[in-house]
Formats: structure tokens, C-alpha cells, sequence
């Protein structure tokens, strides 16, 4: 079986002077690296004391969903001659947070928007997006629904 492995680099950058000594007394702001990328700012939900000018964890849980269908949509596509000029998403996520703290996803929904050539079948660009769900390496790989509500159009 074919492997691959990827890297990142995390580093917390909130110590503001007395590291974890208090709950309110740190930020939450990191950076994720990898080698040769720009840095992506990171930090908690502002539900959880974030920073709402960062990315948090759980946006880029979605953005992962939503970039994998995506990418395996296009080579679909390019694969059985329909032409996307266009492709937009709107997805979300919904995590419910427990009694103790703890949350868990219990959905994403993506919802493509999808401009084709006048010449491609719509019927096929339609069906593909049920292809690319079962492709995707990161909806096969989390423990709750990922929905997908596409909308396809000549463009």
C-alpha cells in the first residue's frame, strides 16, 4: 500500500508573560508552518478566548473537507470531459460541545457552486460530486456526515 506522510510545524506564540499560570492569562494564538509555505496564523474559536482574526481548528477541519471534494471534483471532471470554469463553497460545520468540555462534529455540509462550459453534461457534472464524496481522503477518514448540496450551471 502506497503511503504519505505530511509535516507541519505548530508553535504557541500566546505566552504573555506567565505562560498558563492563569485561565485568562495566555492567548491562544499559534502559527502552523510547513517547510517552504507561508505561515498560517492560528488560534481558538473566540468561544473558547481566540482570536477571531485567525484561523481556528475548526475551520480548517471544513476547509480540509471542503478542499478535498473539491480537488478530487476537478480531476474528475477534467477526467470525463466536463469543464468547470467555475467553483465556489459555501460549507459549514456544526460541533456540538459536551457537559465536560469536549466537542465532537456531528456534520459538515458542503455546498458547491459549480459554472461548466455550455458543451458539458450537466447530468455527468451532477453525478460527480457523489464520486468525489466517496474519493475524498478527508471525509473517509472523520467519524460523522459529510453532506454535499451542490449546484451545478451552464455557465
Amino acid at each position: 500500500m502506497k503511503q504519505h506522510r505530511y509535516e507541519i510545524r505548530m508553535s504557541w506564540t500566546g505566552n504573555l508573560g506567565e505562560g498558563t499560570k492563569h485561565y485568562k492569562g495566555y492567548s491562544r494564538n499559534h502559527e502552523v508552518a510547513s517547510a517552504g509555505k507561508p505561515v498560517l496564523p492560528g488560534s481558538s474559536d473566540p468561544s473558547f478566548r481566540g482570536d477571531a482574526a485567525r484561523y481556528n481548528p475548526e475551520e480548517l477541519l471544513v476547509a480540509s473537507l471542503s478542499t478535498c471534494h473539491m480537488l478530487w471534483y476537478l480531476h474528475l471532471c477534467s477526467e470525463n470531459g466536463v469543464v468547470v470554469k467555475e467553483y465556489s463553497d459555501a460549507a459549514s460545520g456544526v460541533m456540538e460541545e459536551r457537559a465536560d468540555g469536549s466537542g465532537v462534529f456531528v456534520e459538515v455540509m458542503l455546498r458547491p457552486a459549480v459554472a461548466i462550459s455550455a458543451e458539458s453534461d450537466m447530468e455527468k457534472a451532477i453525478a460527480l460530486h457523489a464520486e468525489a464524496h466517496r474519493k475524498c481522503f478527508i471525509a473517509n477518514s472523520v467519524n460523522f456526515p459529510v453532506r454535499h448540496d451542490p449546484c451545478v450551471r451552464a455557465g
